[in-house]
Formats: C-alpha cells, structure tokens, sequence
C-alpha cells in the first residue's frame, strides 16, 4: 500500500507523524496512506518557503510566466493520471473529468502565467512639486493555503497559480481525504519550479491549525466552511496576517413565469447535482413565481429522474458520484431525516445502497424560509424549492440568507435581469445560466461567504502589496 510522502524544499520527504487511511468513497475501502504532518515539519516547509523567497521574488515576470507555462504543459501531458487520482479520491464519474476539472485546471495556470507579466499600476508623475511618485506591486512572502475535497486539484491550481505568479512561496495543505493529485502536482513541479517555491504538507485539522498559526506566512489563504473560515479569521488577527476566504454558499436560482422552463430546468438540475452538489456556488435554492411553480417541479422532478443518476466512476450513465464520505454522507441525511413536517419530498431522499457514500438525488417542496434546509449550506445532493408572489419577495427571499456567493435569474425580460444583477447581494450573478466559470472572470462572495477573490486578475492582485515611492528631483 503506498503512503504519500510532503514535497518540502522541492523534495518528497516522508513525515515521521502518525499514518491516516485514504478510504474510497465508492467502495469503502482503503487504498492508501498518508501522514500527519508534525510541527517540526510544518517548520521545515516554511523554512524552505523562506530560502526560496529570497531569490523568486527577484524573478522577472517573464521568466515565472515562462514556468508556469511549463507546469501547465506538463499538468495536460499527464491529463489522464491526475484523472485517475482525482476520480479515485472523490469518487467523480472517470468519463468527464479531464474535459469537466483537469483541462480548467491547465487553463488557469496559463491564465495566470499571462497575468504575472500584466500588472497595472498608476503612472510614475510629479503629484506632488519636486517629487516623482511611482508605486510598485510586490508578492507579500510566503503564503500558507488549506485545500478542500471538493475539486482537490481545481482548487490547489486556484490558490497556487495567482501566488506564484505574483512572486510569492507556498506551503499548502490539502483536505486529509483527497491529497493524491496535490502530492502529484508538487512533485511535478518540482522538476520545473525552483525548490522550496511551492511545498506541500499532509495532515489534518490539527497541521492545517499549524499552517495558519505559524508566524512565517504573511497571508493565509483557504476555500473551506464558514466554520473552518472563521477560525482562520480569528487565528491570524492574533498576528495581523491577511486572510483570504473562500467559504460556503447557499445559491438562489430565480424562475420567473415568463422563463423558457425547460432550459431552466436542466440546467437549474446540472448545477445542482453536478459533483454530487458538493460546490459553494451549486444551484441549492429555486426560487420559482407561484404561477409556474407546479409546473416547474414536474419538469425539474422529471429530469433529474431522467439524468440526475449518482453512481461509480465508471458507470456510464451516472452524472455525479458519491458525497466525499462517511461524515458528509450524514450530515446530508440529517438534513432530511430532520425536515419538518409541512417539507414533501419530491424525488429522492434516500441514501443509495449500503457500501460507499451515495446519495440520490433529491428535490424538496413546501419549505418555509427560516427552515434549517434552506438557512444553512448542506453541501450535498439536495435541492429545494419556494414560491414567490412579486419580485420583491423573490429578491427578500433570495438574500435572506447569511451566505452571498453565487446567484441565478432566469426570464427573458432584460431590464428584470439586470435589476436583479444588481439588487442580487451575491458575488456573482448568473442569467439565464448557472455555474460556469472562466479563468478571466473572478470568483468570491460576500457576508459568510467570505472575502478575496479566485481567479482573474482580481485574484492574482490579492497576492500583492502596494508600495508607494516617492524620489526628490533636487
């Protein structure tokens, strides 16, 4: 059985820390192991980030896109390895996933590797008599980031591409259940990156504390819970180090009556199952105008019966496979086991069979706002659906909820979609649409849903810091 071993200073070393199982989602089986980081190592990987920082800093912007460009060449190379892994740690249909993550993942490293040589700035000048000003972008240090198991390598690439382009070190920490393909990436990095530039450690709950705690890195950077968001909060004030959130949701779908409701239907089902629901921004809540209401539960009943199939990876017709594991798979059914009695389940709501974590797919009507099932982020298969009466309460409806990420309006009225583009108190807002993502385009919410921006340049500017300097012309 192979056990993964932390990529410290562009070397796989082992850890001597105590061994946890990989265990299969699917089947229940271990197929691995990895270590518990100990805090000499933690140690080791920020010392290294340090050595490194000295030099990469340095690095034009030319030759760091240069890098990148290489990793992400070799990232498409092995397409089908890191498909592998990541389909044996999550469990995702094997069929989709290079097209679905892996080939994201090789755009938004060359993404980023363009952004490192396009920074913007305002111009040097004389602001004020006697004096040029000019402000220089700097990469803040080292970085520590925490991973989740949602999309394992999708959001390593998020989180390293922006900080490496910028100029800065890493030491990153995957989820304790899905770290094949982070492994996999740093070692292959490794062989392209000078060494110590992006470490990773392995470990828990326990090492991800170490990370944030330690007083080299000067911005911590996580996509995680609220929970886990607010206690990195909490923990790096103590040390006044930046925090970048990526937290959870709890996405609105708005169906107005004049909606072309089979397109809303499908696409409303996809973004809401797709990766077995486990995504901040998955279409959770249908908000729908009572006068179509029935009609639009039949349709979205109807298709995810028709296309919404969980299954094993390779099962051909299975559109997501299951929750990430035993501990989801129960935090997902005691949403239902605990659903009041005015909730109907329209399809759905049982665990499918007795081995692996599989949840159907399922649709809940007749829900009241303050329930727990519409307030609170499953992060699971689990879709509900209220009326509304005017638009006024389909927008109270929609941010009555501690969560802004992500938001769809689907009508054909143009001025409502824009109205709602900007009354929607969400980070992102799509129309006639839900879920998909470019690399140019930001991703980050508001309220718990955290703070800081993924992806664009947005992003990559959160992996700097503004200098001003200001020279005598005497």
């Amino acid at each position: 059985m192979s056990v993964l071993q932390n990529v410290i200073g562009g070397v796989s070393t082992p850890s001597t820390g105590a061994l946890f199982d990989l265990v299969s989602p699917v089947t229940g089986e271990v197929y691995g192991q990895a270590s518990i980081s100990t805090a000499a190592e933690v140690d080791a990987a920020f010392a290294a980030a340090s050595t490194a920082f000295d030099s990469w800093k340095r690095t034009t912007p030319a030759h760091r896109q240069l890098l990148l460009f290489r990793l992400a060449d070799a990232l498409a190379a092995r397409a089908d390895e890191f498909a592998d892994l990541e389909s044996q740690d999550t469990g995702k249909p094997r069929a989709s996933l290079v097209s679905d993550e892996i080939d994201q993942s090789v755009d938004q490293l060359r993404f980023f590797a363009g952004a490192a040589r396009d920074l913007d700035g305002r111009a040097a000048a004389e602001y004020a008599e006697g004096f040029t000003s000019y402000v220089r972008r700097e990469p803040i240090g080292v970085v520590a980031q925490v991973t989740p198991w949602n999309y394992p390598l999708n959001m390593a690439v998020w989180k390293i591409g922006p900080a490496l382009a910028a100029g800065n070190t890493i030491v990153l920490k995957p989820s304790e259940t899905t770290p094949q393909t982070t492994v996999r990436l740093a070692e292959l990095a490794a062989e392209i990156l000078p060494a110590g530039v992006f470490n990773v450690v392995l470990g828990d709950r326990e090492t991800g504390r170490l990370l944030v705690e330690h007083p080299t890195p000067q911005l911590v950077a996580i996509t995680g819970s609220v929970r886990a968001g607010m206690q990195v909060a909490t923990s790096a004030a103590a040390d006044l180090k930046r925090v970048h959130l990526e937290l959870g949701g709890k996405a609105p779908a708005l169906v107005f009556a004049d909606a072309d409701l089979d397109r809303a239907a499908r696409g409303i089902v996809e973004a809401a199952f797709f990766n077995a629901g486990q995504d901040c921004t998955a279409a959770t809540r249908v908000l729908v105008d009572a006068a179509v209401h029935d009609a639009l539960v039949e349709k979205l009943v109807a298709h995810t019966q028709s296309h919404a199939k969980t299954g094993a990876p390779d099962d051909p017709d299975a559109f997501f496979g299951p929750v990430n594991n035993p501990d989801q798979l129960a935090r997902v059914q005691g949403f239902i086991d605990r659903l009041p009695a005015h909730a109907t389940i329209a399809t759905g709501g049982r665990r499918l069979g007795e081995t692996g974590c599989f949840f159907e797919a399922t649709i809940v009507t007749g829900i009241h706002q303050d329930d727990e099932v519409v307030q609170q982020e499953i992060f699971g298969p689990v879709l509900t659906v209220q009326p509304f009466g005017s638009e006024e309460e389909a927008l109270a409806l929609a941010n009555g909820v501690p969560y802004a990420l992500a938001a769809s309006v689907w009508t054909r009225d143009h001025a409502r979609a824009l109205r709602f583009s900007r009354d929607l108190d969400f980070g992102c807002v799509w129309i006639n649409a839900h879920i998909p993502f470019v690399s140019d385009m930001p991703h980050g919410g508001f309220k718990h849903s955290g703070y800081g921006k993924d992806l664009s340049v947005y992003g990559f500017e959160d992996y700097t810091r503004i200098k001003h300097v200001m020279a005598s012309l005497d």
